[in-house]
């Protein structure tokens, strides 16, 4: 792990925390292994004021490049389940890929349970992207 525990911004790990608890996907057997895994993380995580954050750490609505052992590579953006879109490569920050990568950064590789098995991939790129607004 390039900064050596998971980054997370403390009202990100707050909501997301809370986002977990009212999750429908509870009897998901892949979903619950990720939760673990994350929730198990989270505890050593560096929680920092969002001032603080380094560019570079995969978080709520950052848009990250991946590449998998096969050397397929894929870009996507973590977004709120309410916006997720697949076809857009937006991924929900719940769904297994968003828990594998929340709080890691650029070149690092992160192992982790998907539907189909144990996968290793590597975190290419991060770029920030500011959330959506509604105009009133």
């Amino acid at each position: 792990m390039k900064y050596g525990a998971l980054i997370i911004e403390t009202k990100e790990n707050d909501n997301l925390i809370q986002m977990i608890g009212m999750s429908h996907n509870r009897k998901d057997e892949t979903y619950q292994a990720s939760v673990a895994k994350l929730l198990s993380e989270l505890k050593d995580a560096k929680k920092l004021n969002a001032d603080e954050m380094p560019a570079d750490v995969v978080r709520l609505n950052s848009t990250v490049k991946i590449a998998f052992p096969d050397g397929k590579e894929r870009t996507v953006t973590l977004v709120s389940p309410e916006k997720s879109d697949v076809a857009s490569n937006k991924i929900s920050i719940l769904a297994p890929m968003g828990l594998a990568l929340i709080g890691y950064a650029a070149d690092d590789q992160v192992m982790w349970q998907f539907p189909n098995g144990l996968q290793a991939i590597k975190i290419l790129s991060v770029q920030q992207t500011a959330p959506e607004t509604k105009i009133a």
